[in-house]
């Protein structure tokens, strides 16, 4: 019997954690559809790097803050995989976009954290399900609860937002249980990546 090849849709997987995740699955022979929003030279090395563990893969873009870039995505995901067995939301903004205390963040930044995390997982789950079959998984990439003790006063607008996306976890596994597909969470701490090396200096030290 022919074996079945698997396919994953990342977002965020040009660098850090998302390429992370895209490499390892990749070892195991998933095929992987690697998002990215501007950096695409990034995303060639982590498509590059699933080639060299013998899978293969291909480029997605699209800002998630745009409901319509996210449908499309996963359009060009469906004409080339027709399947798909997992979903990683992993994506999100710069931190120059969002962090600022909650005293003087604005409304945009606050809406660029959150429709960038809760609205950008809603809208991603919901393109994939028709897309998997029975057993299918998907996951959101959050926080630890370290960052949301409210310490690190600029980091409200995602710290927020990765709250939001950890509840609607929550409701998605339930809604999505009879066809056995899971919805789970993973919350890392933090990682050094783009967005911890955007942070100011003394916030790194305090990281």
């Amino acid at each position: 019997m022919a074996q079945v090849t698997k396919h994953a849709l990342i977002t965020g997987a040009s660098r850090g954690i998302g390429r992370g995740i895209a490499v390892a699955l990749a070892e195991s022979g998933i095929h992987i559809a690697i998002h990215y929003y501007q950096n695409e030279a990034a995303a060639k090395e982590t498509l590059a790097q699933v080639r060299q563990r013998g899978s293969d893969g291909l480029l997605v873009q699209a800002d998630v803050l745009n409901p319509e870039h996210i449908t499309a995505a996963f359009r060009k995901v469906k004409s080339e995989f027709r399947t798909l067995d997992v979903f990683v939301s992993n994506a999100r903004p710069e931190a120059p976009t969002f962090f600022q205390p909650p005293l003087d963040i604005t409304l945009k930044q606050w809406d660029t954290a959150f429709d960038s995390q809760a609205k950008a997982f809603l809208v991603g789950a919901r393109e994939a399900l028709p897309l998997m079959s029975d057993g299918g998984r998907i996951f959101a990439i959050t926080y630890a609860q370290g960052s949301r003790t409210g310490g690190l006063q600029p980091w409200v607008g995602m710290g927020s937002a990765k709250a939001a996306l950890e509840s609607l976890v929550r409701y998605l596994a339930v809604a999505c249980a009879k066809r056995g597909i899971t919805v789970n969470a993973v919350s890392p701490g933090w990682t050094e990546d783009s967005v911890l090396n955007s942070l100011p200096d003394q916030v790194q030290r305090l990281i």
